[in-house]
């Protein structure tokens, strides 16, 4: 019987070398003994001479070596190795190798002689999903961000050829890491525009994997985010309790690296800190640079204040952009919002923007007391928002107007608290975590097409700071 399944061995030897250099062949995969097959636990054991060899292999060709595996013996089949860790004691250990997300030939085996794939026509084009409003020459510059600023315009300059990837940008909620990264994306295509530049959501990403599963089509989702040139991914910190996520954006990650493309990660925190994220990717992460977005101190957000009262032809005393600076919490996000209700004041009441009316903005605007917004809160302003009770959002009825409110309010549970989506979609309405994510992913695209509607969103955001 083990003859026969040496011979299954060698089959799948003879597959791996129809598919990689003979050098390659030579140096990984003729050292490799076989020791056994076991039928029914459906595993491969087999003998390598050290632990790099392994780790490589697993790092390297594991879809390749699963291919051929699956060839030559069974669908399902996993390697397993014995590593000699003890050479005078002759001690050795077995390791489990990984599932690949993908089974297949190596990425670099050439298409000889076949005519274009649909996958390979939709690769040829990529909305690379950027803000163009959010670049470099409008994000300020200030001690909080420097660093941050001046890799980022290196990164963009010449992607995936220095020192600086990954490049982990991490920081507090309304830093300005989702501009930096953006701008990063948008001064990258600028400067070399048949590059396939993606900035892409952690919500985003995660939605389109869960499509990928069900209509199953993963390979070619995997396949079409290895094509990138420079991918941007935000909010990555949304990841921690999705393993599967986590694991297929292993293997885009690393065959980007292996290719020199670039690569641009967002988190409100730094790797270490990333909870049930594995050891391997954690180490990806960190092997680039790593840098933190400080709060803006109060002189940048006075410089932050009189770009956009530039920008929104608004005249404010500059003893009052004093006063907002020093008294608001250092949140961009949190001091376009202070600007924005002096203008509304302002128009509305016909009134001067003077001390008096922002001490009166910034008294609502900050929280008095430190209790964080639950679902309650959150579905409660946003039915009052667009008229709506919570009755008929819990309700299955799917009109547009019952529909939108729901949608909304899963959007600014998911970004204003700590609840995974599968609770949040049992609290509005019994829904489960995929109409969760779908509802985000949703709110998030409409929210870059229509204005009303992003008003809307900023409108009940504000709602949330005010006193009732």
């Amino acid at each position: 019987m083990k003859n026969s399944h040496q011979a299954l061995w060698d089959n799948c030897l003879r597959l791996i070398k129809q598919n990689v250099t003979e050098q390659i062949y030579r140096t990984w995969f003729e050292p490799i003994v076989f020791e056994s097959y076991d039928e029914e636990q459906k595993t491969v054991l087999v003998q390598v001479p050290s632990q790099y060899v392994y780790e490589y292999l697993e790092q390297y060709y594991v879809r390749l070596m699963a291919w051929a595996l699956n060839n030559s013996f069974q669908s399902g089949v996993r390697l397993t190795y014995r590593i000699v860790v003890d050479r005078e004691n002759a001690k050795t250990q077995v390791f489990e190798g990984d599932r690949p997300a993908e089974i297949g030939p190596s990425a670099t085996t050439a298409r000889v002689n076949k005519a274009p794939t649909i996958l390979e026509a939709v690769q040829q084009q990529l909305d690379p999903q950027l803000n163009p409003m959010q670049t470099f020459e409008n994000f300020i510059e200030g001690d909080s961000n420097k660093l941050p600023r001046t890799v980022g315009t290196t990164i963009a300059g010449h992607p995936g050829k220095s020192t600086f990837n990954p490049f982990f940008v991490f920081g507090p909620s309304g830093c300005g890491k989702t501009h930096l990264i953006n701008a990063i994306g948008v001064e990258a295509k600028r400067k070399f525009p048949q590059s396939r530049v993606l900035y892409v959501s952690a919500r985003l990403f995660q939605v389109q994997y869960t499509d990928a599963v069900r209509q199953n089509t993963t390979n070619d989702f995997i396949n079409i985010y290895q094509t990138i040139d420079v991918l941007i991914v935000d909010d990555i910190q949304e990841w921690v309790n999705s393993p599967k996520t986590l694991d297929t954006f292993f293997h885009i990650f690393d065959h980007l690296f292996r290719l020199g493309k670039q690569i641009v990660l967002a988190s409100d925190r730094p790797p270490v800190d990333l909870e049930g994220v594995k050891d391997r990717l954690l180490t990806r992460f960190s092997c680039g640079l790593i840098a933190e977005l400080e709060k803006p101190n109060t002189q940048l957000c006075i410089d932050i204040l009189n770009t956009k009262c530039r920008h929104d032809g608004l005249k404010i005393p500059a003893d009052v952009i004093q006063f907002i600076a020093q008294t608001a919490n250092g949140s961009v996000r949190d001091l376009e919002g202070v600007v924005n209700s002096l203008m509304a004041y302002s128009i509305v009441y016909n009134s001067a923007v003077d001390m008096h009316l922002a001490e009166r903005i910034i008294k609502r605007a900050v929280k008095v007391d430190n209790r964080p917004l639950t679902v309650d809160d959150i579905l409660e302003k946003v039915c009052q928002h667009f008229g709506v009770s919570q009755q008929n959002v819990f309700s299955k009825s799917r009109k547009r107007e019952f529909v939108q409110v729901r949608q909304v309010s899963m959007y600014l549970a998911q970004k204003y608290t700590k609840m995974p989506a599968s609770r949040i979609g049992q609290l509005i309405g019994g829904r489960d975590h995929s109409t969760v994510l779908h509802s985000c992913s949703a709110v998030e695209q409409r929210m870059k097409v229509d204005k009303a509607f992003c008003d809307d969103i900023t409108s009940i955001e504000n709602s949330f700071l005010l006193k009732k």
